[in-house]
């Protein structure tokens, strides 16, 4: 059953509730914000209870929704199966798609003030209907084919539009699942992916592989189809020191707060696949003040696509020259940056401080123009910060 208990802190006292699996590090990395702030420790509702009939908070209670992540039995339970997947299965999911929006219904339907809206959840972690979002809404985004059922049709599609080369996505994918970044002329192909085939069934993969074998491309894109793909055009990525990069951007209560370089040798640059964290002053300096400011705009018009919903992680890229950039994706749980501080503050704590300012959906207003924890030091670059992390002002 959830861990109802509010505790006491030093100072006034928000209702907080965190929907998360008590043991990851982002429920943990929240409840010390909140503590650090002087609240209670916030109650956590375990997503396993979630899913198995535990009663929702209750209308009086502010409830941030962590990522189901990380938890065999939580992913379990999302795809209605009768057996855990194997460690790394991509598997099910549209399965666990539909299980979480079933979930995050039931959450709703307590009457708690959710302060990352199910609806966006749900858009968030549909890769097609948020590119589709954020298109309807002016962002700049690469362009998609339309439906893509399998290897075949994907082929055919790029041929009409023209492309050489795309990302192939699974449509409810996270962390570079499943993603393939395709070049295709002629019989010729190379997929890029971390997608590790195994008797039949397609797993994840810290390594990163390059399949030049047609087959096998055609075998993992079938394989992956009927659970829904996005396909993107490959637009090519600006580069410092030898490495292509883009960004990970966290907006909070309306505003670009943190942000991390990522920078690889190939065209997936997740941190986990080996990749390492760049110089976020180097790429601010490459870009200049004016396109830098465009980007930050931009990422800012990309959380206004989901209004009510706290924060969001973007993952921005400026593409070769520096003078354009384009949003890949908005993530729903995409604010875990450990150790990136903007103003002393984590994520986290900066998203205590916004509720503690008076932030709430449906009306509640971003942190003002003057509040530093929202706009950091205006051009403050990366700087070494006492050694217990890292500043990364998003400011203009």
């Amino acid at each position: 059953m959830p861990d109802t208990s509010r505790g006491e802190g030093r100072g006034g006292s928000l209702p907080l509730t965190v929907v998360g699996n008590p043991d990851n590090r982002r429920v943990r990395l929240f409840a010390g914000a909140a503590v650090g702030a002087g609240l209670p420790r916030p109650a956590v509702l375990p997503w396993r209870d979630l899913l198995t009939g535990a009663a929702p908070p209750p209308a009086g209670t502010l409830v941030r929704v962590d990522s189901p992540g990380e938890d065999a039995e939580v992913d379990r339970l999302l795809r209605g199966a009768t057996e855990p997947a194997r460690h790394g299965e991509i598997v099910g999911l549209a399965a666990a798609h539909a299980g979480l929006r079933r979930a995050l219904d039931r959450l709703a339907s307590g009457g708690a003030t959710l302060l990352n809206q199910p609806a966006d959840i749900v858009a968030m972690c549909d890769k097609r209907r948020c590119h589709a979002t954020l298109d309807a809404a002016g962002v700049p985004v690469p362009a998609a084919l339309g439906e893509v059922t399998g290897y075949a049709g994907l082929r055919a599609a790029m041929r009409r539009a023209g492309w050489t080369r795309v990302f192939v996505k699974p449509a409810h994918g996270s962390s570079a699942s499943g993603v393939l970044a395709l070049a295709a002329d002629g019989s010729r192909v190379l997929a890029t992916t971390p997608v590790e085939r195994d008797d039949g069934r397609l797993f994840n993969s810290l390594r990163v592989r390059r399949y030049t074998d047609e087959s096998e491309v055609a075998e993992i894109v079938d394989r992956l189809a009927p659970d829904g793909l996005h396909v993107e055009r490959w637009l090519p990525k600006a580069g410092l020191a030898e490495r292509v990069v883009d960004l990970r951007v966290v907006v909070v209560a309306g505003r670009p707060t943190h942000a991390v370089v990522r920078a690889g040798r190939g065209p997936i640059t997740n941190l986990h696949l080996g990749n390492a964290r760049g110089d976020l002053a180097a790429v601010r300096a490459a870009a200049g003040p004016a396109n830098w400011a465009a980007a930050m705009a931009t990422c800012a018009r990309a959380a206004a696509c989901f209004p009510d919903t706290l924060h969001v992680g973007v993952d921005l890229m400026f593409l070769l020259g520096w003078n354009r950039h384009a949003v890949a994706e908005v993530n729903a749980f995409g604010d875990l940056l450990p150790g990136v501080l903007a103003d002393g503050r984590d994520t986290y704590a900066t998203q205590v401080h916004a509720l503690l300012g008076g932030w709430r959906p449906g009306g509640g207003r971003p942190a003002s123009a003057g509040d530093r924890s929202a706009s950091g030091t205006a051009g403050g670059p990366l700087v070494p910060n006492g050694g217990a992390g890292r500043e990364a002002s998003c400011a203009t």
